[in-house]
């Protein structure tokens, strides 16, 4: 087996190297308290103002993390002056108004996933965001992570052959928890939005977007998905992909890409900064290379280069990420869309 710590161009979002934006957080809950700390921790992005619908808990916010200035508002962040990128971490129902008021304001914006909560939703921020010229991204920070450089660069030298498998689940017990946003409709609950995008995800950067979705899975008493598995098949293509996602039960949550030449196999959880080996095709022989993030950046730290990568956007123009464009964003809702269509109803 063949030791490396790092693959040519991995991990190319590096924060020293971008320009440093001076951004406004809108939300004070976790994601939004896990993307400040690995920001500010990580990075030489400076997170200059905080908003939520509550003066208290934006001033709160903004002591524990040393931000300058707190507003009592959304919109109130959204105008500030100072500000000149946002990011929005709140629940899902809000996540398409704030986008359309950041792009309104002409600043660029860095969108919790799922990136709305549906399809249509998505399309209607993609569109305005293309009218407007501004930058728009779903913060989907997995695209942006050392390892996901690295498989990026194995699959163009073509080490993996072609691509017939990607599997991954991410399945975590949450269910259990009456109190949970994710047991909510209303705020964009239930496995496949939170949990089950990061499998979508990967083989949508890897297949494409599906054009036959089988799904099962069953409907929770609260009206969201509960347990879900998936096979997507793709245009003029033999790959196939098999995922799954729960809030009912804690999964291993690994992913595997197999190739006719060889496989990588992700460690999980395969969506936070993690390492990965690449083997041949026949089983028992020693892996070709092991592949390991070497930057001490952890869990959801690794949110933090989803902002790098914004102000790198931002600085050459752009108005969509190239590795997770806004038609990407919308294609994957839609595909969920597909899949909610065949669950089984809660039975009363």
């Amino acid at each position: 087996m063949t030791e490396i710590d790092d693959l040519q161009h991995a991990g190319v979002f590096r924060p020293a190297g971008e320009p440093s934006l001076r951004w406004g957080v809108l939300g004070t809950g976790w994601i939004a308290e896990q993307f400040v700390a690995g920001t500010l921790r990580h990075t030489p992005q400076r997170i200059v103002a905080v908003g939520s619908r509550s003066a208290e808990r934006s001033a709160a916010f903004a002591a524990q993390h040393g931000i300058e200035r707190s507003h009592g508002s959304y919109s109130a962040l959204i105008e500030d002056p100072g500000v000149e990128a946002l990011y929005v971490g709140v629940t899902a129902e809000a996540h398409k108004g704030l986008a359309l008021e950041a792009i309104a304001a002409g600043k660029p914006v860095l969108v919790e996933k799922p990136f709305a909560l549906t399809a249509a939703e998505a399309a209607e921020v993609r569109d305005a965001a293309r009218s407007a010229g501004v930058l728009a991204m779903e913060a989907m920070w997995t695209r942006y992570l050392p390892q996901s450089d690295a498989i990026r660069l194995l699959c163009e030298q073509g080490a993996l052959g072609d691509i017939e498998l990607v599997s991954a689940d991410h399945g975590q017990a949450i269910a259990h928890d009456p109190a949970s946003r994710l047991l909510r409709p209303d705020l964009g609950g239930g496995a496949l939005l939170d949990l089950g995008v990061y499998p979508l995800a990967l083989a949508s950067e890897l297949l494409g977007t599906p054009v036959s979705v089988v799904a099962a899975g069953n409907v929770l008493e609260s009206g969201v998905d509960g347990t879900v598995a998936m096979l997507l098949s793709y245009d003029g293509s033999t790959a196939r992909a098999l995922l799954s996602t729960s809030i009912s039960t804690r999964t291993p949550t690994e992913a595997v890409i197999a190739g006719t030449a060889a496989r990588i196999e992700l460690e999980g959880p395969f969506f936070v900064p993690t390492g990965f080996i690449l083997a041949g095709p026949a089983f028992g022989e020693e892996p070709i290379l092991r592949w390991r993030d070497q930057s001490g950046i952890a869990m959801h730290e690794g949110l933090s280069y989803q902002a790098t990568a914004l102000a790198r956007f931002a600085g050459e123009g752009r108005t969509e990420s190239p590795l997770h464009g806004l038609d990407e964003s919308v294609a994957i809702l839609s595909t969920i869309e597909a899949v909610r269509a065949q669950l089984t109803p809660y039975a009363t």
